[in-house]
Formats: C-alpha cells, structure tokens, sequence
C-alpha cells in the first residue's frame, strides 16, 4: 500500500506551517541534513536542507518575494520526494550531487503578506508608512525593512537606483526598493555567505508567475548556460527569456551570471496573479519538477 503523502498544498507556509513542515521532514527522515544560514530582519531562521553528499553542489532558492510564497511550497516538497525516493531505492539525484534547498528566503515577508503589519511586530507602525498607511498588506512583496530581496544583490545595483529614482521610488515601500547597498539585508547577506561557501555550479531561483524561465546574458557568455536554459524550457514547457526593464537589475540570478560567471536561471511558475492560490500548487509542481531533479544530471 503506497503511503499516504503530507499535504504539502493544504496551507500557506506561514510560520506555524513551516513549523509543521520542519516537524514532518525531520520525523519522517531522520537521516535529513539541514542547517541554518542566518536569520530575517526579525529573527527568523533561515533554513536550507542538504541532499546527497556528493562534491557538486547545486544551490535552489524560493520565496525571495512575499506574495510568491507558493514557491517555498514547491521545494518543500521537492525535498520530501528526493527523500523517499531514495529510501526505497530510486536515487532522483547523481551520486556526486549534493543540492542545497532554500525553501524560504524571506519569512519575514511572507508573514507580513499573509497576516499583516501585526506580523512585523516592533516594525508595525513603520510598515504601515511604508504601505501608504494601509492595514491590506495582500500586495506585499518586500522583506520587513521594506526592501525587495531580489533587488538587493551587487549586480547593476548602481544604474538601477537611476531607475529607481525615475520612478520615484525614494525609499522602501511593498515592492521594487533595492535598499541602501548590495546586501545591506540580512537575508541577501546570509545567502551570499553560502554561495560563497558552497561554491555551487548552478543555481535556480523560483518566483512566480508567467510560465517563463528567465537567464542574464553577460559578454562574454557564460559557456553552455543558454543552451542549458533551453533544456530547462523543453522540459517545464516554458519559454526561455531575458528579463527587461527593472527586473534586469539587482537579482540573484544576474548576480550569478556577472559576479560569479556561473549558470543561473530564474523560474516564473505558474499563470496568473501573485499571489497564486493553493489550488495550483500541485499543477506547478508537475510542471516544473523534472527541471528541478534534472539540472544536477545536465552539468558534469
């Protein structure tokens, strides 16, 4: 009898869920290897999970924006199956491989997106200012600072605040305010610190939405990363695209490609609008899983 499965999309990963997810993961495989890379802006842990020991490292990272929250739902997820399939005999992942998951970059966000300035707590009074005195925090999309984490990475960061400034954004607010330096939040600094110490060969970033896989075109090009994001897009049925506009600054992936020279590509799941229910959580998945256990197979 096949076992009956966690159910990973039966609720937004706040923090009480991430607790339940934590809860189960670790119970149901006792062997699972995790730590701690920092923490939020409020104290949040921000956990990674280790599968496989192998000397290639691969470095997968979610919910970078609050209102993509579907996207820690994803990787938890992916965890729990590399996890059994390997328990009963099917590795999903070459022996060399060692993957790190980051199902939840920005915690913090998540709770204030879901629950509000009161999820803030010292903060609150300050995040209401930012959200233009507004107690509806459904369109938030910053960590609690009011930073965009994906804005926040030393690529281009000094011609996107020209941009910045153009559109009239002068501090933080829900969405698009890049903060005050490269790295100025905990979470980007926290990660930037493991990149550094995993030294990874590719990294996937997911965010929604738009069914689209998205890489930064450096000069000279990054060796096979193009062709490798057109596999990627074969196997999600996305399309393979560069991002423009304000959106070409400041990422993580564009961080990848131009400081670090390395394969990294951005996955908008889904179709429709952030934030994305529950009841896609599954079809995503599908669609995107065969990229996720893929990528380790494609890179020698």
């Amino acid at each position: 009898m096949e076992e009956k499965r966690f159910a990973f999309w039966k609720k937004t990963p706040d923090k009480k869920r991430q607790a339940e997810i934590n809860s189960y993961l670790f119970t149901r495989h006792p062997g699972l290897v995790s730590g701690v890379i920092g923490q939020s802006m409020l104290g949040k842990e921000l956990r990674y999970f280790q599968l496989g020991n192998g000397e290639r490292s691969f470095l997968y990272v979610g919910a970078h924006h609050s209102m993509e929250w579907i996207t820690a739902l994803l990787l938890y997820r992916l965890v729990d199956d590399v996890l059994l399939a390997g328990e009963r005999g099917n590795e999903l992942l070459p022996p060399d491989c060692r993957l790190y998951v980051l199902p939840l970059l920005n915690p913090d966000g998540v709770e204030i997106q879901l629950h509000g300035a009161a999820a803030g707590g010292p903060l609150r009074e300050r995040l209401l200012r930012q959200n233009g005195g507004s107690a509806d925090f459904s369109r938030w999309q910053a960590n609690a600072r009011g930073v965009d984490l994906n804005h926040n990475y030393d690529a281009g960061f000094a011609a996107y605040k020209e941009k910045e400034r153009a559109a009239g954004i002068i501090g933080g607010g829900s969405t698009r305010y890049s903060g005050e330096y490269p790295f100025s939040e905990p979470e980007t600094a926290a990660l930037a610190r493991m990149i550094a110490l995993v030294n990874p060969l590719a990294i996937l970033t997911l965010h929604t939405q738009g069914e689209e896989i998205l890489y930064h075109p450096v000069s000279p090009p990054v060796p096979g990363a193009r062709e490798l994001g057109l596999r990627l897009a074969r196997l999600t049925g996305y399309r393979l695209g560069e991002a423009d506009g304000m959106a070409a600054y400041g990422g993580m992936s564009d961080y990848m490609a131009e400081a670090l020279r390395l394969p990294a590509y951005t996955l908008e799941c889904g179709l429709g609008e952030n934030p994305l229910p529950l009841r896609d959580a599954a079809a995503i998945y599908r669609r995107v899983r065969r990229a996720l256990l893929s990528l380790p197979h494609m890179i020698i």
